[in-house]
């Protein structure tokens, strides 16, 4: 599998060779869809905080007699069936909504999704990718000159300068490649790996 080598215009000037166990798989939709699925719940937090009838302010007193109104009968104001009423089955902050998911899944998955982000041409290489100054505008300009407006960037070493200049920039994200995602995979248009970041990926998820 060979893969563009972007120059600072954003120009195709030769090509990479890159391992096919990482770049040159066969897409599987189902496992992608897994991988990104699970790492969004993984990412949830149980902040949510619902009453059960217990806990609802209210009283203990029956609303209204048992016969003769017409209408059913009823014990207490927090019955969940009644405006104001408990929650029966209540979101608590003990909740848990992590998936697991096997290292050999997310491992073919995120290979998936590099292979079939390469057959699409929106993966690039690039040989090394620094600014001299922690200045966002600096990084900005030099997207612009790529022609790139949607971009992740997946490199080796991310010195101060580069994390500074990028993390204002809102549809940029850079990170090494222990902490490339699928859900920014799949949400970035374009992805570029740096020339040393590309043995990195193949020894995680070859």
């Amino acid at each position: 599998m060979q893969l563009e080598l972007l120059n600072e215009q954003g120009q195709a000037s030769s090509k990479v060779d890159a391992p096919e166990t990482v770049f040159g798989r066969e897409y599987n939709e189902a496992l992608v869809h897994q991988i990104v699925v699970a790492f969004q719940a993984n990412a949830r937090q149980g902040t949510r905080k619902q009453k059960d009838r217990e806990e609802v302010k209210h009283s203990t007193k029956k609303p209204f007699r048992q016969k003769g109104t017409g209408r059913a009968r009823a014990g207490m104001t927090s019955s969940p069936i009644w405006r104001g009423g408990g929650r029966t089955f209540p979101n608590t902050p003990e909740e848990n909504f992590t998936q697991k998911i096997n290292k050999k899944m997310y491992r073919a998955g995120m290979a998936s999704i590099f292979s079939q982000l390469a057959r699409e041409g929106r993966v690039a290489v690039v040989d090394s990718l620094k600014v001299d100054a922690p200045k966002t505008k600096l990084l900005a300009a030099k997207f612009k000159a790529m022609k790139l407006d949607s971009v992740l960037v997946i490199a080796d070493q991310i010195d101060d300068n580069l994390y500074l200049a990028s993390r204002n920039l809102p549809n940029v994200l850079v990170v090494e490649p222990r902490y490339a995602d699928p859900l920014s995979l799949v949400h970035y248009r374009k992805v570029l790996v740096t020339k040393a970041a590309i043995d990195q990926l193949k020894e995680m998820f070859a």
